[in-house]
């Protein structure tokens, strides 16, 4: 329950029935008790005083039922200390613009000094979201929206957060790019799945649009349900998950070879292989690319080059490495990757002290009374 301060002054909304004849009998029905619901608007605190009406004859049904004004649930929903224009300011705010909890409590406080808890627009937030899902599923909606469209293309696939818990399959339509519905489910059995297949069914069945394709991975259960309840349609596997898995391999390789280079360098080389570990460290962290240019093609890639770098330093090393720095290693690779304050210092400090010194016996010292002279003229 909102507990409001003893001074707020509220504006008064009073409501009453439009239809006063009882339902059962007829007659007129008269006042019997009011209902205060005091919510927060854009506009200011508002009071809304409901009076409630029933049949004054005992011996009617309908006298025991009071009848609630039907202008009610179009100012604020039962319970909730806001009213639908603050309700919707939130789901903006949170879906639309991707505000945080603490900015949208904060803004309300700023701009129409509505104090609300972090709990209280969080719980505001899920039954935004519940609404929003029935009014995506509203079926003269979807027939409107699909009246153009002659054919459709489902896809499913699950979304889990972390290992041991729920799965959230998702159905998509790709024709509009609309999701349907979703369901979390603990187990990813075909008979579970299959209810998910099964319903996308009798949607496309409700919208009489026939399905002409199948999108998912290639996961067992959804192999086998969607052959058995959409007998001869396509069944394509996702762009994502078939250049991840076929990426997958290559990025073992490389990561066994690179871990073996590594191994057979000597302790005096330890500078130098903590360059190229740098190097790597940058090629993985660039995950930028989409599905006809992933990054793992470019990593593999990269990190092959960072192989024949390691490569071609030994077979130049003749008892040991030429140089201290990674001179072999080819720009390509680590053009544009990121790189620590720390590895940048020690990328200069090694620049410093990596040159080669000039002999003692052809460097040429001037007096130290011919060096002072100099400054002097």
């Amino acid at each position: 329950m909102y507990l409001w301060p003893k001074d707020t002054s509220f504006r008064r909304l009073e409501l009453i029935t439009e239809h006063r004849d009882c339902p059962t009998c007829g007659r007129f029905m008269h006042i019997c008790d009011h209902r205060h619901h005091p919510i927060h608007t854009l506009e200011g605190p508002v009071e809304i005083v409901s009076k409630l009406v029933h049949c004054p004859d005992s011996a009617c049904k309908g006298h025991s039922t009071t009848v609630s004004p039907e202008a009610e649930l179009q100012v604020a929903l039962p319970y909730l200390a806001v009213g639908w224009d603050v309700f919707a300011w939130i789901g903006q705010r949170r879906f639309g613009r991707h505000w945080s909890i603490p900015e949208i409590c904060r803004e309300l406080q700023e701009r129409y000094q509505i104090h609300l808890s972090a709990d209280a627009i969080e719980e505001y937030v899920v039954r935004y979201e519940v609404m929003l899902a029935a009014r995506q599923q509203d079926p003269e909606r979807m027939a409107q929206e699909y009246r153009d469209v002659e054919s459709l293309i489902l896809s499913i696939d699950g979304l889990q957060p972390e290992k041991g818990h729920e799965t959230l399959y998702v159905v998509r339509e790709l024709s509009l790019k609309r999701v349907w519905f979703a369901q979390s489910l603990i187990s990813s059995a075909t008979e579970e799945l299959r209810l998910l297949v099964i319903q996308a069914r009798e949607w496309a069945k409700r919208l009489e649009k026939p399905v002409v394709g199948w999108i998912s991975d290639k996961q067992e259960a959804f192999v086998k349900t969607i052959a058995e309840e959409f007998p001869g349609i396509p069944h394509a596997y996702c762009k994502n998950h078939f250049l991840r898995d076929a990426a997958k391999p290559m990025l073992e390789e490389t990561a066994a070879s690179s871990k073996a280079d590594v191994a057979a360098a000597p302790d005096s080389a330890g500078e130098v292989v903590l360059d190229y570990c740098t190097a790597v460290r940058g090629i993985l962290n660039s995950d930028q690319g989409g599905y006809l240019s992933p990054p793992g093609l470019r990593m593999a890639e990269a990190l092959g080059e960072v192989r024949a770098s390691l490569q071609r330093n030994l077979e130049m090393e003749k008892g040991g490495l030429r140089t201290r720095n990674s001179t072999g290693l080819p720009g390509a690779s680590t053009k544009g990757l990121p790189r620590s304050p720390r590895a940048k210092r020690r990328f200069a400090c090694r620049s410093r002290t990596s040159a080669p010194s000039r002999p003692r016996s052809t460097q040429k010292t001037a007096p130290q009374k011919d060096a002072g002279r100099g400054s002097r003229s």
